[in-house]
């Protein structure tokens, strides 16, 4: 299916369900409503979406029941038979401004999360079980952002904290419908705020430390007619806590939302952002022990060096755009129809230096080599090697990703509801890093953007170390069945059937022909062309002996498309594709709601295949990707809320994970490392959350404890990141209206790492086997393994930030 049919696909279904839904409105307008179903723009928690009528009845009331013990909105009631967790929007706006979704979840059982800059400005890491952030799914709205090559999310990218509604995270099993190709753990999902029915301008200014500036305005246009919208704009911006460089972001949301009548309903959002950043510098630990916890890139510029070194050739700008749909169609009582049609567009990269390339007089296309005046001083120099110039290396990658999610909720009868569709997706995906003049004099890249001002070969092609070109399609059919036979039991059972194709051409070092090394010389191809498919069932059983309690269990199957990178380079290096990764994953618990006490505590385990990993190949000295055959993660997991007075609420969370590796890992050239029995690098043992807080409605304040314990730095578990807890204060208060035209005045002060303790928070490079190697331990096969030092996120010092806001009009 081409783009073009696509998106006649998308509107026809949109344009078809609205038709259809106003002509059965228009049969049965006697017909009594049935019951409300949550969809993905509504909320982030669409784990009820397939109940049955039942139970949906028998939930509204003990959600309504117990909804006070959840105060801090730090906790949300729950009833599927599975792991999840919600954040509500009660807790989201005592975060720090600009928080993205990575800090915001940092409380929820079985999240380890960290970021470099408190202010959400530089992504943020995470991971659930063990599981890596790209091993996770995540979707805004319905609709997926994982990057469709890598499965990585940029946090930074997506929306303002003040427009996100709640969020959920599934720990361990994500829905059948939910658009995942990349995700062998959970899901998080999050969705934006409902326009108001009235109109008015929300503003919110923010300042702190490091020169955080922080700008937010949005328009509500009220009730226009059935429609009624928002949109927003933002301007953020800050300096490294660490080392020069600034991040600039600007984001612009909007949501609109189309009643077309009590039953049917059309919601678009978009959410924009633009980002031109500086990276830190990722330290081991000899650097932190050598130069001081505030080492980053140099500061300086030696003109006419070679310092790669020098911090304005590590930006990092990129540009983002999703923009999606939701129509909801009632055809009647029991038949529902959602589609989600939605669009992601991405461009940028990050940038890097190099000093290798030199000026030649030959004419022969060789990497590294140039016939062009690199160093700017008006001649090109001849000789053996030529003259040595700093130049500006840009890995960039183009987006262009349209899909769509099309489900219908059946209710079978009072007791059972089937759920049943497809998701299709088409995506094109440009990847490269091409290299371009630096500025002799100053160090800086010409364009920070890098695609202009290039390193060329003598006809005129720019010089690049590779560049791919991927095109995914995405093929999903899903089904559930839900039955409820009693006001005790709910059985689940469901299964999604995924079909992937991957195809296109990868090249390293395209258009070098003359180099005297193998290892820079073109090798590649184009035809390529990879198919993957899975078949994943799921199923869970609960029990309610009473509107207090239930006991559940949920088991699935996930299932990880290789990345494209993976698969195109294992072919360039002559290797087979990988195997996609898998898991079945397991969750045993029990959920406790009362009026001031909210509890729950699980089992999990999750039996993980083919977990992908880095190699390398000598001869052509190109990283392949390979696998670790079989990993275990197994632990307990829990939360609880407990309202013990009037205003006041205790929160916390606890997670223990074991995760144990089961084989040994062949790394090619880099030798066989026998990581058989140790724990998985960057997953600690223990993790705990604890938030006490009070709110009467004008003042509030939460005093919070995050605590992880120690981490491998290396799959060897020869390197270790000591323990370490953080303490954070978060207060406000809300005065009442001074005008009707000026309303919900409001002031909030977010302190972060109030010891301002020291920490190592995230062990970032994968391919750290064995951090470092002074005996020359061999493997196997006698060959001496290669040893590399994890780098680290460092904890950023204790940051304050001060923020006002009112609402006009």
């Amino acid at each position: 299916m081409n783009r073009n049919r696509l998106y006649l696909v998308i509107a026809a279904t949109l344009f078809a369900g609205s038709a259809l839904a106003q002509s059965a409105d228009q049969q049965s307008t006697d017909t009594k409503s049935p019951p409300t179903r949550s969809s993905v723009s509504t909320t982030s928690n669409t784990t009820t979406s397939n109940d049955t009528q039942r139970a949906q009845q028998l939930q509204s009331v003990t959600v309504t029941a117990h909804a006070a013990t959840m105060a801090s909105g730090l906790m949300s009631v729950q009833t599927a038979p599975k792991a999840v967790s919600t954040i509500s929007r009660e807790a989201i706006v005592k975060a720090s401004p600009g928080a993205n979704f990575t800090q915001l979840i940092q409380s929820i059982p079985g999240v380890n999360s960290s970021t470099d800059d408190v202010t959400g400005l530089n992504d943020g890491n995470y991971s659930i079980r063990g599981f890596t952030g790209d091993e996770i799914g995540a979707s805004v709205n319905g609709a997926p952002i994982n990057d469709s090559g890598s499965y990585r999310v940029y946090a930074t990218e997506y929306g303002d904290s003040e427009n996100m509604g709640d969020i959920t995270v599934l720990q361990g099993i994500p829905d059948v419908d939910m658009p995942d190709s990349g995700a062998a753990g959970g899901h998080i999902a999050w969705t934006t705020i409902d326009p108001t029915h009235t109109a008015g301008v929300d503003f919110v200014q923010s300042v702190g430390s490091n020169d955080y500036r922080r700008t937010f305005f949005r328009l509500n246009t009220g009730d226009l007619g059935p429609t009624r919208s928002w949109i927003s704009w933002s301007d953020n911006s800050d300096d490294k806590w660490r080392g020069e460089g600034k991040a600039k972001v600007t984001k612009v949301d909007a949501k609109t939302v189309w009643t077309i009548d009590d039953n049917n309903s059309i919601t678009g959002s978009l959410q924009y952002n633009r980002e031109v950043k500086y990276l830190y510098f990722g330290p081991t630990k000899a650097n932190v022990a050598q130069h001081g916890y505030h080492y980053d890139y140099d500061e300086t510029y030696k003109p006419g060096s070679l310092d790669t070194n020098f911090w304005q050739l590590h930006a990092n700008p990129f540009t983002s755009l999703m923009a999606s749909a939701d129509g909801e169609f009632t055809f009647s009582d029991s038949l529902h129809l959602s589609v989600v049609p939605y669009f992601q567009y991405g461009d940028g990269g990050s940038g890097t230096g190099n000093s290798f390339f030199a000026e030649s007089t030959s004419t022969k296309p060789s990497f590294e080599s140039a016939n062009q005046d690199l160093n700017q001083d008006g001649a090109i120099v001849t000789g053996p090697n030529g003259k040595k110039a700093l130049a500006y290396g840009f890995s960039s990658s183009t987006t262009y990703r349209p899909g769509v999610i099309a489900k219908f909720n059946q209710d079978l009868s009072e007791t059972n509801a089937l759920e049943y569709g497809v998701w299709y997706e088409r995506t094109r995906q440009e990847q490269g890093e091409a290299f371009s003049l630096a500025d002799y004099n100053t160090g800086a890249p010409i364009n920070k953007w890098g695609d202009s001002d290039f390193i060329v070969y003598p006809n005129g092609e720019a010089q690049k170390q590779y560049d791919e070109f991927t095109l995914t399609e995405t093929k999903k059919a899903f089904a559930t069945d839900t039955w409820t036979p009693n006001d005790y039991w709910t059985f689940t059972a469901g299964a999604s059937y995924m079909h992937v194709e991957r195809s296109g051409f990868a090249y390293e070092f395209p258009g070098s022909f003359f180099n005297t090394s193998p290892k820079f010389s073109q090798i590649g191809s184009d035809g390529l062309d990879y198919n993957f498919h899975k078949f994943l069932p799921t199923a869970g059983i609960k029990f309610a002996p009473d509107a207090n309690s239930q006991i559940f269990y949920g088991i699935g199957k996930t299932f990880r498309v290789p990345p494209n990178t993976a698969v195109f380079l294992n072919t360039v290096t002559g290797r087979a594709a990988n195997k996609p990764e898998s898991a079945w994953n397991n969750d045993l618990g029990y959920r406790y709601y009362t009026d001031n006490f909210a509890g729950s505590v699980m089992l999990y385990r999750s039996n993980f295949n083919n977990k992908q990993e880095s190699g390398f190949d000598q001869f052509t000295g190109e990283t392949f990707y390979t696998e670790i055959p079989k990993v275990k993660m197994q632990g307990v997991d829990g939360e609880a809320t407990w309202r013990f007075a009037d205003h006041w609420s205790l929160y916390g969370s606890y997670t223990y994970t074991q995760s144990k590796i089961e084989s040994d890992l062949n790394t090619g050239d880099d030798g066989i490392f026998p990581v058989k029995g140790k724990d998985l690098y960057n997953t600690p043992r223990n993790l705990g959350y604890a938030a006490l807080s009070y709110d009467d409605s004008s003042f509030w304040a939460t005093l919070s404890a995050k605590s992880h314990s120690s981490f491998y730095g290396d799959y060897m578990n020869t390197e270790k990141a000591g323990g370490y807890t953080t303490l954070g204060l978060a207060a406000g208060f809300r005065f009442a209206d001074f005008e009707t035209w000026f309303r919900k005045p409001y002031v909030k002060i977010n302190l972060d790492n109030l010891t301002d303790h020291k920490a190592f928070t995230n062990a970032n490079n994968g391919t750290s086997f064995l951090a470092s190697n002074p005996t020359k331990e061999t493997d196997v096969n006698g060959k001496v393994l290669f040893a590399s030092a994890p780098y680290y996120s460092l904890l950023e010092p204790r940051t304050i930030m001060v923020t006002v806001g009112a609402s006009f009009f």
